[in-house]
């Protein structure tokens, strides 16, 4: 077991962090990057991993890369790494601001491996998260503690990891095995003999699940599959320009000074610009693969639209779904071999966090306007969050289109707060 002590350290090394580390490289402060340090629980990076599928695109444009809006002659934008890799022509050929999943998570290895100064360790999964405190009880700093025993020492913590997987009640009583988060979805099946005949049911209506239907005519070419949808069907993400401007990084301001109840209105308003839809083209896609199934005589997929799922039991070795048809009423069981969730992440704070929040005696998780969160009295350290603030700066806020700019945010924050205590320390 080893112990180390840097100036910062970012919990994930997803596309968050990845951007706070290109922002700290570029922010000037060279001691600061030297000091900075990124945890992966993997032993590489990917982006989406267990949703990695060739032909998935990325919704979001190239554009809002982790840079490009903050600094558009960056090193570390998009369209360096095509060139770094010769591929610029033939991208600007296909003529789309979307890029494959694949080649984004391609992109997110290479910014990892361009960093000069500030440093990655993989492998590396945090288990708990304790303060440090002074003889005033002030927090200065955090104790990191990994599944090996090592023990890491930051004053300043940024916590990007994502949120936890939402496995709605009715599934939490099967057995593991037979129940698989779109979290793990790529690893869990290629478990599975690709001949095997398996009886699988896809839950939810949004873009996750519709990815997992869709792969598994793929993965398990053999296998019966049926997607159950409470709602009226499957639908298109809204993506009209203007409320896409609500994606804007300037509209998280706007959002954060509204009033509580009036973000929780605006929220619910925007769930079919990214939660409760599906990209249009691979809606279509998806349709007219089931049109051509359907055509051929090759049918063995079905969509169950306005049914939801009451209970889930094993039965002889069989998973019973008890599924209600809205329409009716009526109920009716459902057996099945395999059950896959497309049921989104836990919208509370992470368990990571909440296990600070205790250890630091928060009531509450406060985050100010620059993701920081609040300590109560004034503390040498901090801890920043990413990617879990919704509910205070908007929708966006799990998503890549304000990475850029919420990473010079943080930068600025921790810049500032340095100035101040190192002004404080010479007077």
């Amino acid at each position: 077991m080893t112990h180390r002590e840097v100036d910062v350290l970012a919990i994930g090394a997803g596309p968050a962090n990845l951007a706070l580390a290109a922002a700290i490289e570029e922010c000037g402060d060279t001691e600061l990057a030297a000091n900075t340090l990124l945890l992966e629980q993997a032993p590489d990076i990917k982006w989406q991993r267990d949703l990695l599928m060739p032909w998935a695109r990325s919704q979001v444009s190239f554009l809002k890369d982790l840079v490009t809006l903050r600094n558009p002659r960056s090193k570390f934008s998009f369209l360096s790494f095509l060139h770094d890799h010769g591929r610029l022509d033939h991208f600007v050929n296909l003529g789309t601001f979307h890029p494959y999943r694949w080649e984004f998570s391609d992109y997110l290895q290479w910014v990892a491996t361009s960093l000069e100064r500030v440093q990655i360790r993989y492998s590396a999964q945090a288990t708990g998260i304790t303060p440090d405190r002074d003889a005033q009880d002030a927090i200065t700093g955090w104790t990191v503690t990994l599944t090996d025993g090592d023990t890491i020492h930051c004053r300043d913590l940024v916590i990007g990891g994502g949120r936890d997987a939402r496995i709605p009640e009715p599934f939490t009583q099967l057995p593991a095995d037979r129940v698989i988060h779109s979290s793990t979805y790529r690893g869990r099946i290629a478990e599975i003999p690709k001949d095997e005949p398996v009886r699988a049911v896809v839950v939810g209506g949004a873009q996750s699940a519709a990815e997992m239907f869709y792969a598994l005519h793929e993965n398990l070419p053999q296998s019966q599959i049926t997607m159950v949808v409470r709602s009226i069907g499957l639908q298109n993400y809204q993506t009209s320009k203007f409320v896409n401007e609500l994606f804007f990084p300037s509209f998280v301001d706007d959002f954060y000074d509204t009033p509580q109840e009036v973000r929780a209105q605006v929220l619910d308003e925007m769930r079919f610009t990214n939660y409760a839809g599906l990209a249009p083209p691979f809606l279509d896609e998806l349709y007219t693969m089931l049109y051509r199934n359907r055509m051929l005589g090759t049918q063995r997929s079905e969509v169950r639209a306005l049914t939801e799922v009451t209970g889930a039991r094993m039965e002889d070795n069989d998973v019973v779904l008890d599924l209600r048809d809205r329409k009716t009423g009526k109920e009716s069981p459902l057996r099945c071999d395999l059950v896959l969730l497309g049921t989104g992440y836990d919208t509370r704070m992470p368990a990571l966090i909440r296990g600070l929040a205790e250890h630091a005696g928060l009531g509450q998780v406060s985050v100010s306007r620059n993701y920081r969160v609040d300590l109560g009295a004034s503390t040498p350290g901090a801890v920043y969050l990413q990617g879990v603030n919704e509910a205070t700066h908007g929708i966006a806020d799990s998503l890549i289109s304000v990475l850029a700019h919420r990473s010079h945010d943080i930068v600025t924050d921790l810049l500032t707060r340095r100035s101040t205590a190192e002004a404080g320390a010479a007077r």
